[in-house]
C-alpha cells in the first residue's frame, strides 16, 4: 500500500542530518526479491531501530511515497524485509533509507528497477544475471591458525559494478565454523558478520539477491540431513535471503523458482533432505528427497519457458570427481531426473552449480537428450584449488576446453537475442571483473529439432 508523504514530515526528514543514521546501520540495504509491481528491501541494524524508505520514480521526484517506521527487533538479530507494493512495471526507482527519522547515506547510488511487464507486448527482454558459490570472511579470532582461508573481498566491488539483474548465490554463502555451528546463537552470530562486511555492501544494493545454500551455509563440512539445527539453520537462511517462497507447504528447504524475462530460475536445496554421503546405494540415498524432486520434475514439466535455469549447491554431471557432487554420490536420482528431463521433451534446462573452489563447463548429452550443460562457478572469496595430474578431474572428458578456472571469479549469464533466436552467454570474470572465458550456447541447441 502507498503512503503519501505530508509536506510538514517530509521538510523534517530532509533537514535531519544525513549521518546520524550510521551508528544504527550494521548492514545493507539490499535488495530482496523483484517482480513487476514489487520489491523487497532488506536491512539490518545493531539495536532496535525504526526503518523507512523513501522511494519515486528517478524521473518523477514529486511523486515519492514514504513507509510507516517499522521497528527493528532483537528476537530477529535486528533484520527487517519491507515490500514496496503498488509499483509500476518497467521503472527505475530511487530511495532513501532513513533509522530514527535520520537520513542513512551511503556511498553508492541506491536505486532498484521493477521486472517489465512484456509479454503480448514486445520481444523478451535481455536479461545479466551475476552468479557465484564460496563467500568466505576471514575472522581471524575463530578461524583456524594460519594463513586466511579467505580474501580478495574486492571481488564484490566489482560485480556490483556490473549492470546486471540479478544475483545468484551458489551456496556457502557463509562458512560456519567449529565455534558456529553448535548452537542457533553461533549460526545467527556467523550471519552478522559475514553480511556487514563493507566490501560487500555496494553488491547487496545493487541488484536483486537469490539464494540457496551448501553445507557450510547449512551447518559442518559435508552436512547432511541429519543437523540437528537444520531448522534452525533454515530460519536464519530465509531471514537474511528474503524470497517469495521457500520449499512447499508440505516439503520443506530452500528452493524456489522465479521467472525472469522469457527464463525461469529453479533453486534446489541439496542438504536439507539429504542422505548421509557414505549411505550405500539403495532408493533412500538421496539428496532432493522424494517432495522436492516429485517438485523439480512438475515445475520444470508445467514450465513454457523459454530457459529453465536450474540452480543447486552440488555438481550436476561431474562423474570422475572424488568429492561432494551430485552424480557420483547419488547416482540414481540424479539419473532419475535427466531421465526425466529426456522422457518429458523437457527443453531449455541449463545447470548451474557452485562448491567446487574452481570454475568450469561441463556438458553430457544423454541418450536421447540434447546437450546438458553445468556451469560451476567458485570460489569468490574463498581459497581456490587447482588440479595435480593425478587427480582424476585432472582431464575431466566433459570438460568444455577452456572452462577451468583455478582462480577466485564469478559468473555472468546473459539471455539475449530475438524470441525466434534466443542465446545464452557464460562469462567468468576475474576478480578485477575481467573475462577469463565466453561461451555462447543457442536456445535451438537446447532442445530437439522441430518436425517439418
Amino acid at each position: 500500500m502507498r503512503h503519501l508523504i505530508q509536506l510538514s514530515l517530509l521538510s523534517l526528514l530532509l533537514a535531519s542530518p544525513a549521518l546520524a543514521g550510521d551508528t544504527v546501520l550494521h548492514a545493507g540495504p539490499m535488495q530482496g526479491y523483484s517482480a513487476e509491481r514489487s520489491i523487497a528491501l532488506w536491512v539490518q541494524t545493531k539495536r532496535p531501530a525504526s526503518v523507512q524508505f523513501r522511494y519515486w520514480p528517478v524521473d518523477t521526484p514529486a511523486k515519492a511515497v514514504l513507509t510507516p517506521a517499522t521497528q527493528t527487533r532483537g528476537e530477529v538479530d535486528h533484520c527487517l524485509t519491507t515490500v514496496l507494493d503498488g509499483l509500476t512495471p518497467g521503472v527505475r526507482y530511487r530511495y532513501e533509507l532513513y533509522l530514527e527519522g535520520k537520513n542513512v547515506q551511503r556511498p553508492y547510488p541506491l536505486e532498484f528497477e521493477t521486472r517489465p511487464l512484456w509479454r503480448w507486448r514486445t520481444a523478451p527482454p535481455t536479461v545479466t544475471l551475476l552468479m557465484g558459490s564460496c563467500a568466505y570472511f576471514n575472522e581471524p579470532e575463530v578461524d583456524r591458525p594460519g594463513r586466511g582461508y579467505g580474501g580478495q573481498e574486492e571481488i564484490y566491488e566489482s560485480m556490483a559494478k556490473v549492470k546486471a539483474d540479478g544475483m545468484l548465490w551458489l551456496g556457502d554463502n557463509v562458512y560456519f565454523r567449529e565455534v558456529d555451528w553448535t548452537t542457533r546463537e553461533g549460526l545467527a552470530a556467523r550471519y552478522r558478520h559475514d553480511r556487514a562486511h563493507p566490501k560487500l555492501q555496494a553488491l547487496l544494493a545493487a541488484m536483486p539477491h537469490y539464494a540457496t545454500w551448501d553445507d557450510h551455509d547449512f551447518g559442518p563440512n559435508d552436512s547432511d540431513g541429519t543437523y540437528p539445527l537444520k531448522d534452525e539453520a533454515l530460519k536464519l537462511f530465509s531471514r537474511y535471503w528474503p524470497a517469495v517462497h521457500y520449499g512447499m507447504p508440505e516439503t520443506k528447504g530452500v528452493f524456489q523458482q522465479f521467472p525472469i524475462a522469457d527464463a525461469e530460475v529453479f533453486m534446489l536445496d541439496d542438504r536439507y533432505h539429504r542422505s548421509p554421503n557414505s549411505l550405500k546405494l539403495g532408493p533412500d540415498k538421496v539428496m532432493l528427497g522424494k517432495g522436492q524432486m516429485k517438485w523439480i520434475k512438475h515445475a520444470l514439466a508445467a514450465s513454457r519457458s523459454t530457459f529453465k535455469l536450474v540452480a543447486v549447491g552440488s555438481q550436476v554431471l561431474n562423474k570422475v570427481t572424488p568429492w561432494e557432487a551430485w552424480q557420483p554420490m547419488f547416482p540414481q536420482e540424479q539419473k532419475e531426473l535427466i531421465d526425466w528431463i529426456v522422457t518429458q521433451r523437457i527443453e531449455g534446462v541449463v545447470f548451474l552449480s557452485g562448491d567446487r573452489h574452481h570454475t568450469e563447463l561441463l556438458v553430457e548429452k544423454p541418450s536421447g537428450g540434447y546437450p546438458l550443460y553445468d556451469f560451476t562457478s567458485s570460489p569468490m572469496t574463498a581459497s581456490a584449488h587447482g588440479m595435480r595430474e593425478d587427480n582424476p578431474e585432472f582431464k575431466n572428458p566433459l570438460r568444455v576446453p577452456g572452462t577451468h578456472v583455478a582462480e577466485r571469479n564469478f559468473g555472468v549469464i546473459q539471455l539475449t537475442g530475438p524470441a525466434k533466436d534466443r542465446r545464452l552467454i557464460l562469462e567468468a570474470r576475474r576478480v578485477d571483473g575481467t573475462r577469463i572465458w565466453r561461451q555462447e550456447i543457442p536456445r535451438s541447441k537446447l532442445g530437439w529439432p522441430k518436425k517439418k
